[in-house]
């Protein structure tokens, strides 16, 4: 199975940015598709970006397109989302994820096994 753990969230001010990483162990994490899912108070859990085993796809939700990267270094089994001019409308628990899938983004959280606790981003002024 595939254990996931993530870090580098906190208050951060609007038009900032933040880089999360996420620390996976599994001997097949170099395998799985990899996303990012992010839930706001009172809303329900949303796709952010994901990619494939080696990097080669990536894929993003259209409100974070432009602002957010996704990247994996699969030596060091982890997954970062770099975000770049924070919105207040980011603020959310962000969580990692692993897919069953090996090729192609994936953007529904069905296709996603192992999860993360999550860590908090809120960007506030």
């Amino acid at each position: 199975q595939v254990q996931l753990v993530e870090t580098g969230g906190g208050l951060v001010q609007p038009g900032a940015s933040r880089r999360l990483s996420c620390v996976a162990s599994g001997r097949t994490f170099a395998a799985n598709v990899m996303g990012w899912f992010r839930q706001a108070p009172g809303k329900e859990r949303e796709f952010v970006a994901s990619i494939s085993w080696n990097g080669g796809d990536t894929g993003y939700a259209d409100s974070v397109k432009g602002r957010f990267t996704i990247s994996r270094d699969n030596a060091k089994n982890t997954v970062t989302l770099q975000m770049n001019n924070l919105r207040p409308e980011d603020t959310a628990v962000y969580y990692c994820a692993a897919s069953t899938a090996y090729y192609s983004v994936r953007r529904r959280i069905d296709e996603y096994r192992y999860w993360g606790q999550g860590t908090q981003v809120t960007v506030s002024s």
